[in-house]
C-alpha cells in the first residue's frame, strides 16, 4: 500500500520547492545564456562551448544518483543548503574567470549545487503531494522552467551589456535560495517525524505486480526517452541563439528573447502535463508529449524567422509535458527509491544531454549549426520506444 498522506497537498511546501527550483535553475541557465559572450571573449569553437555544458551537466550527472541513493537510506533535509554553497562558489569563480579552464571549473561547481538539490527536493515533493503526484511535480518543476527561462533574459539585459563580472550580482539570488531551502529543511524534518510517529504510517512499496525484468526494461526505456528529449532540448538551450544568428542574421539580444520564449513556455507545459497525467495516466502523456512534437520539429528547419519562433514554442510546450509523467512513472515502479530515481532522471539523463551538447558542438564545427538543427529534428522519433512500456497497471498508469 502507498504511504498514508495528508488529505490535501501541502501547498506552502510545494510553492517553496518551486521557488527554490526557480532560483537554482535561474543560476544554471546563466551559463548557456552567456555562450555568445564567452565564445567571443575566449575565442572558442563550438566543441569547446559544448564542453562547458558538459562540465556542469556531468558534474550534476555523476553525483545526483549517488546522493539520491545515500539520502534514501539516511535523508538529510539540509543538504540543499550545503549544495548551494557550491553554486555560490561556482558563480563567483565564473564571474571573475580569466581563462577557459577556470570557466570549466566554475560551471562544474554550479552543477554540484544542482546535484544535491534535485534528489532531496524530489523526495520532498513526493511526501507533500497527498496522492496528487502530477500536480505536485508540476508545481515543483514549473519553478525550474521559469528560472531556466528567466536566466537568458537577465543575461541579455544585465550580463551581456555589462560584461562577465556582473554575474557576481546574482549572488543575492543564491543567498535567497539558501534561506528558502533552510526553511524547507526544517519543514520536511518535521513532516517526516509526524509521518514516522503516525500509527497509519507505512513505507511505500511497489504495488504494480511487475517482475523485476520488466521493471528494469521499463526504467531503461524511460531513460532512453528522456535522453532523446534532453538531447533535443540541449541543442536548443546551447545552440538556438547561434542558429538564429547564423540563419537569420539577428542581434544577440533578440536571439536571447526568442530563447526565453522557448524556455518559458516549457513552464506551462510541465504543469499542464502533470495535471493531465493525474487524469489520463502517465503512459498516454508520455506518448503524446515526446512523439507528438515530432512533426513540428521536422518542420522547424524549413521555417522563416516568425514560424521558427512559433514552432519552437509549440515544441517546447509539448516536450516539457513529458518530464513529470516520466519521473512519476519511474518513481511508481520503485517507490522506495525516490531519491535514487530523482537523482538518476535529473542527473544521468541531463548529464547525457551534456554529452549530446558536446557532440552537437563538434558536429556543428564540421557541417554548420543550421544543418545540425535539421538532423536533431529527428530525435523525438525515439519516442516510439514508449510502446515497450508496461501499461494498464494502477500504480504506473
Amino acid at each position: 500500500m502507498p504511504t498514508a498522506a495528508p488529505r490535501r497537498p501541502l501547498i506552502p511546501v510545494l510553492l517553496a520547492l518551486s521557488l527554490a527550483h526557480l532560483l537554482n535553475d535561474l543560476v544554471q541557465s546563466m551559463i548557456p545564456a552567456l555562450y555568445p559572450l564567452i565564445k567571443e571573449t575566449y575565442r572558442l569553437d563550438f566543441l569547446q562551448i559544448g564542453f562547458i555544458t558538459l562540465a556542469f551537466q556531468v558534474t550534476s550527472s555523476l553525483l545526483q544518483p549517488l546522493l539520491g541513493y545515500v539520502t534514501d537510506r539516511k535523508p538529510w533535509p539540509y543538504a540543499m543548503v550545503a549544495g548551494m554553497c557550491g553554486t555560490l562558489a561556482g558563480l563567483l569563480l565564473l564571474s571573475h574567470a580569466h581563462s577557459y579552464a577556470v570557466v570549466l571549473v566554475g560551471a562544474a561547481l554550479i552543477g554540484l549545487g544542482s546535484a544535491v538539490f534535485h534528489p532531496e527536493a524530489t523526495r520532498m515533493a513526493r511526501h507533500a503531494a497527498a496522492g496528487r503526484q502530477g500536480l505536485a511535480q508540476g508545481v515543483f518543476q514549473v519553478g525550474g522552467h521559469i528560472g531556466y527561462a528567466t536566466g537568458p533574459l537577465l543575461a541579455a539585459a544585465i550580463v551581456v551589456p555589462r560584461g562577465q563580472e556582473s554575474l557576481s550580482w546574482f549572488s543575492g539570488v543564491v543567498l535567497v535560495a539558501m534561506l528558502v531551502m533552510g526553511w524547507l529543511g526544517a519543514r520536511y524534518a518535521a513532516l517526516r517525524r509526524d509521518q514516522t510517529s503516525s500509527k497509519d504510517h507505512v513505507e511505500e512499496i511497489a504495488s504494480h505486480g511487475l517482475p523485476k525484468a520488466k521493471v528494469i526494461l521499463a526504467m531503461t526505456m524511460l531513460i532512453v526517452l528522456l535522453m532523446s528529449k534532453n538531447g533535443y532540448t540541449s541543442a536548443f538551450s546551447s545552440y538556438y541563439t547561434f542558429y538564429l544568428i547564423e540563419r537569420f542574421g539577428i542581434e544577440i539580444q533578440l536571439s536571447q528573447i526568442m530563447l526565453f520564449l522557448y524556455l518559458v513556455v516549457g513552464a506551462l507545459g510541465v504543469i499542464v502535463g502533470g495535471m493531465i497525467g493525474d487524469r489520463i495516466g502517465r503512459y498516454r502523456v508520455i506518448w503524446l508529449s515526446i512523439l507528438g512534437s515530432l512533426p513540428f520539429a521536422l518542420m522547424l528547419p524549413y521555417a522563416d524567422l516568425f514560424w521558427t519562433g512559433a514552432l519552437s514554442v509549440v515544441i517546447s510546450f509539448i516536450m516539457a509535458s513529458a518530464f513529470s509523467a516520466i519521473l512519476i512513472y519511474a518513481i511508481d515502479l520503485v517507490p522506495h527509491r525516490i531519491g535514487l530515481v530523482g537523482g538518476l532522471f535529473y542527473g544521468l539523463s541531463f548529464g547525457l544531454g551534456g554529452i549530446a551538447a558536446a557532440g552537437i558542438g563538434a558536429l556543428a564545427d564540421q557541417i554548420g549549426i543550421v544543418r545540425v538543427f535539421g538532423l536533431c529534428a529527428w530525435l523525438p522519433a525515439v519516442g516510439l520506444l514508449a510502446m515497450f512500456l508496461p501499461r494498464a497497471r494502477p500504480a504506473v498508469a
